[in-house]
């Protein structure tokens, strides 16, 4: 049995998208499934953040779990607005995360996970990559098992987005209908660049939804190579399976 019902709600990015919604560097993504709702990442800015939800009609208390991908300002900077509305989180931290950090939030929420290097399940459908490159930057990405293939949604793609992509593929054997998030390649050429699409095409990868760091240029180049398939990804995105 897959995941089926799946809506995920781009709620803090970079790049604009619907009105009356605050762009701001930082990424964030509210997604909800059946039995499962679950924040990834909180931007750079709590009050930003809570507005942008509040604004595209979703309520954070809904909210049963919060996945941070990895320890940057603007991945963690809303956590303490989202910690003090909704204390009732299950929280799961990549464990490149300071330990410090980590012994004062489990005095604030729910539960505490932190994912090591190897894969883990979270919940009936929904994986982790586990904390890849954790010597480096240390991040995790979330994966989604739905009947039409895998979901991976990527906070800043810092151990390389075709790494992550092949890491989904290895942890479940299946193909990835969706790629979403930041993938690093802000200030890469355009051969890396190209070089980046034609490694995902190779690897299966069907629908593509780049933004936060992706920069301007990957952007415009996955559009291109991706074409109906390129998802126009910004703040107030929503994706919805099936």
């Amino acid at each position: 049995m897959k995941a089926d019902d799946l809506e995920i709600t781009i709620v803090f990015d970079n790049y604009p998208g619907k009105p009356k919604l605050t762009p701001l560097w930082g990424f964030a993504a509210f997604v909800q499934l059946p039995d499962q709702t679950i924040l990834f990442d909180t931007g750079s800015n709590g009050p930003v953040l809570l507005k942008n939800i509040e604004t595209l009609g979703l309520n954070l208390n809904d909210v049963d779990s919060l996945l941070i991908s990895h320890p940057h300002w603007d991945h963690i900077g809303g956590a303490d607005a989202v910690i003090e509305q909704n204390p009732h989180l299950h929280l799961f931290v990549p464990a490149s995360l300071s330990k410090h950090l980590i012994h004062d939030v489990k005095k604030q929420v729910r539960e505490v996970t932190v994912i090591n290097q190897q894969a883990a399940q979270l919940f009936d459908h929904v994986y982790s990559t586990g904390t890849m490159n954790e010597e480096y930057i240390g991040e995790q990405a979330m994966i989604i098992d739905t009947t039409a293939g895998l979901v991976v949604i990527t906070g800043c793609a810092h151990p390389g987005i075709v790494a992550i992509a092949q890491k989904a593929r290895q942890i479940l054997d299946r193909e990835i209908l969706l790629l979403m998030g930041g993938f690093h390649l802000l200030n890469e050429s355009p051969p890396t660049i190209q070089q980046v699409i034609r490694s995902l095409q190779q690897a299966s990868v069907r629908h593509v939804c780049p933004t936060h760091c992706t920069g301007d240029l990957a952007k415009a180049m996955f559009k291109e190579s991706f074409a109906e398939r390129y998802i126009e990804g910004g703040v107030g995105t929503r994706v919805s399976l099936p």
